[in-house]
């Protein structure tokens, strides 16, 4: 059975062929019908130039969205503004570049209200196709029942919190590896627990990376940021995923479009990088260590080794310092220039970092001699995205070891302006800076 989250996305491809088949459709009968000649494709031609310009349009806006399949007539306002746009823009482009349009300007007026009048009845009508491919239910639904009793909808997926060991703990960040794991694929999950446990499962769903709600029966402090219901009753929506699918997509192509060039680039020096490890000191020349990662799940990090194999500190529970005698001298060289981290583009290749994101930690960082989420619990909620290779925390020079506190507070507060502001051109601009900090005098 395909996962709701599938055919949302065969919905959305439907809905974007119907909507290409519509405005060519509408300016093909536009040209022919004033001609006379239905072999003309001079309607079709129009209608290509048209397209690129509305679907891009449309996509950068979040047209194919879930609101578009739930509210069919805000659907089709938000293609009619994309498409009004297309037109705006290949008029002005025919007016600066004086280039004859292959219709007249009654054709093309007839075309745009034939194109628009399409666009509607299809999108209307699609309703009646997504209701009988979803049967009413868009989403996949996660209830976690957590020491109550709870009816679960038909559709719903429901968990018990102590069976499969859910017990919630932020400072237990193997629970929280196993509540990430859990809860992938899903789009919305629900917890169902005893009012002492609604603040703590409310703190662990905002670093999840999905849409998480607490079941209620009246409004309470939790940092809610809106009102749902299920099944009829009152919940409390306490995290959403940062990111919607168009932006999703545009920061996946950025990682591709520079890991591969880069990894093809660099791969010379990776290599003599890799055979100086190997000359210098045993053992071998990657270092792989767990690291948290988005939705609080555990991935292998990979770095060129930089230390003494006997001297690796696998959970990180001692940063690496100026003078640390674990580092080799191939080792200080690298990590002096960054060089150490280039094996992380092909984390970044398999998708377990972005390029550009909150660094990912070791599970036994510490700062003032305490882990970095006895510090501020807000330090789960920075992983509501991607690690990435660099990040905004990066460029301001906030790197290196972390003796105090406030080393640890000024990364947390930089990652958390980076994800409540995040867009595609902020991280083309950190990508930027952070060639001129590569080498830095707290990288050691």
């Amino acid at each position: 059975m395909l996962r709701r989250s599938t055919i949302r996305m065969i919905l959305y491809t439907e809905l974007l062929l119907l909507d290409s088949i519509a405005i060519l459709l509408g300016f093909y009968i536009a040209a022919c019908s004033r001609d006379g000649n239905w072999l003309s494709l001079a309607g079709v031609n129009v209608g290509i130039f048209l397209l690129p310009i509305t679907l891009g349009t449309a996509l950068a806006s979040g047209t194919y969205s879930l609101s578009c399949l739930r509210y069919p007539v805000s659907g089709v306002k938000s293609i009619f503004s994309a498409f009004f746009f297309s037109v705006f823009i290949v008029l002005l482009g025919s007016y600066l570049l004086t280039a004859e349009l292959p219709l007249s300007r009654l054709q093309l007026g007839e075309g745009v209200l034939l194109a628009l009048s399409l666009v509607t009845i299809c999108r209307l009508g699609f309703r009646w196709h997504v209701r009988a491919l979803t049967r009413g239910t868009l989403l996949d639904e996660l209830v976690i029942v957590d020491g109550v009793a709870l009816e679960v909808a038909s559709g719903a997926v429901a968990l018990d919190a102590r069976i499969i060991n859910l017990t919630p703990n932020p400072r237990d960040p193997q629970m929280l590896h196993r509540l990430g794991t859990t809860v992938v694929g899903f789009d919305r999950v629900v917890v169902a627990c005893t009012e002492e446990h609604r603040a703590v499962w409310a703190l662990l769903l905002k670093g999840m990376n999905i849409k998480g709600e607490i079941l209620v029966p009246q409004f309470n402090a939790l940092g809610a940021i809106g009102v749902d219901s299920y099944e009829g009753k009152d919940t409390l929506v306490v995290s959403q995923g940062p990111l919607n699918m168009p932006n999703r997509a545009k920061k996946r192509a950025l990682d591709l479009l520079i890991t591969v060039p880069a990894l093809v680039a660099l791969a010379p020096l990776m290599i003599m990088v890799a055979i100086l490890i190997k000359l210098e000191s045993p053992g071998p020349v990657f270092f792989a260590q767990d690291r948290v990662g988005r939705g609080n799940r555990l991935f292998k990090i990979l770095k060129f080794r930089s230390m003494r194999v006997a001297l690796c500190d696998a959970n990180g529970n001692v940063s690496a310092s100026r003078d640390d005698d674990r580092i080799t001298k191939v080792g200080r060289i690298i990590r002096k220039t960054s060089i150490d981290e280039l094996p992380q583009l092909l984390n970044v290749l398999r998708g377990d970092m972005s390029v550009v994101g909150p660094r990912p930690h070791a599970l036994g960082s510490r700062a003032a001699n305490h882990l970095f989420w006895e510090i501020d619990e807000r330090y789960w909620h920075r992983h509501t995205l991607k690690p990435g290779m660099t990040g905004l925390a990066q460029i301001r020079g906030f790197r290196g070891a972390t003796d105090r506190r406030v080393d640890l507070t000024n990364r947390l507060q930089a990652d958390m302006e980076y994800i409540d502001g995040w867009d595609i051109w902020r991280d083309v601009t950190i990508l930027f800076k952070t060639l001129r900090v590569i080498v830095h005098s707290n990288a050691f």
